[in-house]
């Protein structure tokens, strides 16, 4: 390559170099400004609660000990499989250290160089090692056959038995939280998912707020609920400012809210009324409003019987208006009903009214329009036609 090449990729290289920092600076620029603009929620999307308890007394703590079994259900899978693993290898442990006490007090270990007639306690423990061995057959019911107890030690037929009960009580506690955890229904609500973004728009000549709610599963969900709750911060008439200040939002479909056929997915709406919270807020100023929609659905699961509910929440800029859900539920040639979720959460921008109050102000007014009135003060007089001209 010669000397002009050579200066002309050295331009290019440098061109390219500064686009990419350019753009690279763009993109961290506006994550930022999307970082620094994001909400607080007290519910995230996938329905977990973003809050924290502070100043807790030490006895308040200890009721959480109290309830050990939900206590340990609540755990994370790190810290059950830490308490599993600890409650065997250290009940095994401790039990193997009473069974090599055992046979160091009755004299049954080869440094004691006992007799050939000395019955031991525990046949075949020579050391720590064995005696740990000895427990672990002992507490699993193993039972090699080579390590048993004797007849001739009280003591150890009492620590047999104490062992015993015990590493029962452990196995059911252990493996009943193990399956409990698997078997919870919270991991049926993942299989539950709610639209992307809330809309806007008219439905049934109504302005409504619709959201859209999926099962991913073919399994129904008995007695399905679903409602909602409105959370922002008011102040009362007494100056006492409320936060997190909840309202019921009421959704419903075209047969109720309440023993939902989910067996595809739904729009549910929230009608924007005089009575909604919705119903003083417009187009232009919804983007600056302060709350949170935290939507709810209740239902039991089918193959358990296990009552589940899901939840996710959706903030201003997350509510469009002036949209619609496209269609996903479409019929195949072969007469099967067919569910595109590619669409699932797309919308497409419709005509709809700037607020609530445009709405039915509108309609108030073409009411008035149709509605005729009668004046009781309208005399109808007849008045005789005369030619005043005369031919």
């Amino acid at each position: 390559m010669d000397a002009s090449g050579h200066g002309v990729f050295k331009q290019l290289t440098r061109v390219l170099t500064e686009r990419m920092l350019k753009h690279l600076r763009k993109w961290f620029v506006m994550h930022l400004f999307q970082q620094s603009r994001q909400r607080a929620r007290l519910v995230s999307k996938d329905g977990r609660c973003n809050i924290e308890f502070g100043n807790v007394e030490a006895q308040s703590r200890l009721i959480f000990f109290v309830d050990i079994w939900t206590t340990v259900l609540d755990l994370k899978w790190r810290y059950k499989m830490t308490i599993f693993i600890t409650a065997f290898l250290g009940s095994w442990f401790l039990f193997g250290l009473l069974w090599y006490v055992v046979a160091y007090v009755h004299k049954d270990l080869p440094e004691f160089h006992p007799s050939v007639n000395h019955t031991p306690c525990v046949e075949n423990i020579n050391g720590m090692t064995s005696a740990f061995l000895f427990s672990l057959e002992t507490q699993v019911t193993i039972g090699y056959g080579f390590r048993c107890v004797t007849e001739k030690c009280a003591t150890a037929i009492f620590l047999l038995i104490c062992q015993s009960i015990l590493g029962v009580i452990i196995n059911s506690f252990m493996c009943g939280a193990i399956l409990a955890k698997i078997s919870r229904p919270k991991k049926r609500a993942k299989t539950i998912t709610f639209s992307k973004n809330a809309v806007i728009s008219k439905r049934g000549g109504k302005l409504c707020l619709l959201i859209r709610v999926a099962n991913l599963r073919k399994s129904l969900l008995i007695s399905s609920h679903i409602y909602g709750k409105l959370l922002k911060t008011t102040v009362t008439p007494e100056g006492e400012t409320i936060i997190l200040d909840q309202t019921n939002i009421n959704f419903v479909v075209d047969a109720g809210n309440e023993n939902l056929f989910f067996i595809s997915p739904l729009t549910i709406y929230h009608i924007i009324d005089h009575n909604s919270p919705f119903f003083h807020m417009a187009a232009e100023t919804l983007p600056q409003q302060d709350f949170e929609l935290v939507v709810f659905l209740d239902g039991t699961v089918e193959s358990t019987s296990a009552t589940c509910q899901v939840r996710t929440s959706y903030v201003p800029e997350e509510v469009l208006w002036g949209y619609r859900f496209l269609p996903i539920v479409s019929k195949t040639k072969e007469g099967k009903y067919r569910v595109d979720f590619h669409n699932f959460s797309k919308t497409v921008e419709v005509e709809t009214p700037h607020c609530a109050m445009c709405l039915y102000n509108e309609k108030d007014t073409r009411a008035r329009i149709k509605r005729g009135y009668d004046n009781p003060n309208f005399i109808l007089s007849e008045v005789n036609e005369t030619d005043d001209t005369k031919m």
